[in-house]
């Protein structure tokens, strides 16, 4: 019921200035001087009462539709979902209602009225300048619409963007606020993201796989390393218990790469948890098989000492 309370206060403000409009709608025509300009200016305010009363309602439908889901939750794609497209949709719902209330307040004025007449009827070029004026502004409101609607990414949705990764703050109409994991802001216009690839960790699921590669000398037991990696990933909260895979993935000319993926429940975690495994498994082969460490080797043969 607090939700609506918001509402009275507008929704009475223009009830009242109506009333007065028509109880003093007969008497008005009569009135001089400054007195004369009262009705228009009655008018000017029912229409800002009306605007308001459509915004506070905008926020109370916005409201009653956010407290259905939990954002709280660790699965909470649904909700990132439906709030995505909310906030978008309300934004535009509003720039819409405050452009129709000012366009209603100009057209009250009976001179402005006379001059629309007149710029409707030549209207070509004068539209056309205006067209290629405006083509950024409507570029960028046509580009958070679709936003909206395709949503390539969610409010805290994980990104990789600009070589930044972080999370989608904000989605307004113009622009887009990524928080980087350093609590720096990235803003960036609603354009980027539908003409510049982007990388979307959380597209579809907040789950994510970590990588760790590990670069070692051809001695190392690649057994020894399976059995320590369980180890390590059972003394953890960090690893979801989905993905646990060690594989040598490249052998290079001094030394063999092993990558190792692991799974969390989301890009945060992940982060966590790639930095935990790398750490051990570094400190399980420095402890037990230094030998194993990368290092370069230098052959000496008999004929070469020979000759020295």
């Amino acid at each position: 019921m607090k939700y609506y309370t918001r509402l009275v206060i507008p929704f009475l403000v223009t009830v009242g200035l109506a009333f007065t409009k028509l109880y003093y709608g007969g008497i008005s025509k009569d009135w001089e001087g400054i007195w004369s300009y009262l009705p228009h200016i009655n008018t000017v305010l029912i229409i800002c009462g009306f605007t308001w009363c459509l915004i506070v309602l905008m926020k109370i439908l916005k409201k009653i539709f956010i407290r259905q889901y939990d954002m709280s939750e660790e699965d909470n794609l649904k909700a990132r979902k439906v709030l995505t497209q909310i906030n978008i949709l309300v934004k535009v719902a509003n720039f819409l209602i405050v452009l129709l209330g000012v366009g209603l307040i100009l057209i009250s004025f009976e001179s402005v009225r006379k001059v629309g007449v007149g710029f409707f009827a030549s209207a070509g070029v004068a539209g056309i300048i205006i067209g290629f004026s405006a083509q950024k502004a409507i570029g960028t409101l046509i580009a958070g619409i679709q936003i909206a609607v395709t949503q390539p990414f969610r409010l805290e949705d994980a990104v990789v963007v600009e070589g930044e990764w972080g999370w989608i703050e904000e989605i307004n109409l113009n622009y887009i606020v990524v928080r980087i994991w350093d609590l720096r802001r990235l803003v960036l216009p609603t354009t980027y993201f539908l003409e510049t690839p982007f990388q979307n960790w959380t597209r579809t699921s907040a789950d994510l796989l970590g990588s760790v590669f590990l670069y070692t000398d051809y001695t190392v037991p690649f057994d020894e390393l399976r059995k320590e990696l369980d180890r390590v990933l059972e003394t953890t909260n960090l690893w979801d218990k989905k993905v646990k895979v060690l594989q040598v993935s490249d052998a290079k000319e001094f030394t063999v790469e092993t990558r190792i993926l692991v799974s969390a429940k989301n890009s945060p975690t992940a982060w966590d948890l790639r930095v935990y495994v790398r750490e051990k498994m570094i400190e399980f082969i420095q402890k037990n098989y230094p030998e194993s460490l990368p290092k370069t080797r230098v052959e000496m043969t008999q004929k070469s000492m020979n000759d020295t």
